[in-house]
């Protein structure tokens, strides 16, 4: 499976008000640069752990300042997956307010769709019941209602990002597709007009969305070399391909390793869900998401357990919940 939480999230993080003036341009206008910005990632984790779902997205939170002076938040939802999730307009609305509720700030999310699906494009989410109702609605990018032959010619480092996400679903597992695109995209770069420095970062970035197999990279890279001596360009060095090949392994090895443990976790909640609803009538939903906040796995280990030998399910959920609370206050 390709890994595009690891390349968006950084993309964002290089790339920030690139990325608005690509997407949201209007948002972007609004902002005063000139104040910067800052990314709340410790704040995000903090609420995370109390909403989580077990999804991964490439999620991020930063804070920027209005033209008119005022602070404001915005809490950028990156939706990465291939197919429909139904609960996804219900995740956006449960972030969204949890946090505010947390630092009452007022909180603009927005979501970038880069699954395969036309047709998904949630938008909004809402409940109703006895005349009252809570209604949100965000603004959504789909990443393929972008022409690959317009991103070619947009001197915009996301069009280049846009592009290798949707080359890397388009080849899929096709090696050529994959090398003849992905070496297509590279020797675009040179044409844009990028900064060494960008033309190095899209470098590493694209790299990561779309890996080949060992020898295909190398040709690849053999091909780079000599455009770059014909151009008389020596932007991307030995030294510095070595480094982006490492750092794209390190984050392929991250991704597989994290994938891994969100399984052990998930198996394991899952593991105590069913021991109790064998046991005792009545597990709640409340209980479910409780045990899905716990992240240790020799916690979960012990409470399988507990599972098996608490005498009631009031005093498992007790227990449960002490465990949440401790790990919240840490």
């Amino acid at each position: 499976m390709r890994e595009y939480d690891g390349p968006w999230k950084e993309t964002i993080a290089f790339y920030f008000r690139d990325f608005l003036l690509f997407f949201f341009p209007s948002i972007a206008e609004d902002i005063e640069w000139e104040f910067g910005f800052e990314f709340l990632d410790t704040e995000l984790h903090k609420i995370k752990r109390e909403t989580e779902t077990g999804n991964r997205e490439a999620d991020k939170l930063v804070k920027v300042w209005r033209k008119t002076g005022e602070e404001q938040w915005v809490f950028l939802h990156i939706e990465i997956q291939s197919q429909r999730q139904t609960d996804f307009g219900e995740r956006i609305y449960i972030y969204h307010n949890r946090i505010f509720d947390r630092y009452r700030k007022t909180v603009v999310s927005l979501a970038i769709l880069g699954d395969e699906e036309k047709g998904w494009r949630p938008s909004k989410y809402k409940h109703k019941l006895w005349g009252c109702g809570a209604l949100l609605k965000f603004p959504v990018v789909k990443l393929l209602d972008y022409d690959l032959e317009e991103l070619a010619q947009d001197p915009n480092p996301l069009a280049a990002i846009v592009q290798a996400h949707r080359i890397a679903q388009i080849a899929n597992k096709d090696v050529a597709i994959g090398y003849a695109n992905k070496l297509s995209l590279i020797k675009s770069l040179y044409e844009r007009g990028f900064s060494r420095e960008n033309i190095v970062e899209l470098f590493r970035l694209i790299d990561w969305l779309i890996a080949l197999p060992e020898l295909e990279e190398e040709r690849l890279w053999q091909e780079i070399q000599t455009l770059e001596e014909d151009k008389n360009m020596p932007y991307v060095t030995s030294v510095e391909r070595i480094g982006i090949k490492k750092g794209r392994l390190e984050g392929e090895q991250k991704g597989r390793l994290e994938g891994e443990q969100k399984g052990r976790l998930e198996s394991k909640q899952q593991d105590i869900v069913r021991i109790l609803e064998f046991r005792f009538e009545g597990v709640t939903e409340e209980l479910k998401l409780l045990i899905g906040k716990l992240d240790n796995i020799e916690l979960l280990g012990d409470l399988i357990l507990q599972a098996m030998t608490t005498p009631s399910l009031d005093e498992f959920t007790s227990v449960v919940t002490q465990h949440v609370v401790d790990d919240k206050s840490e």
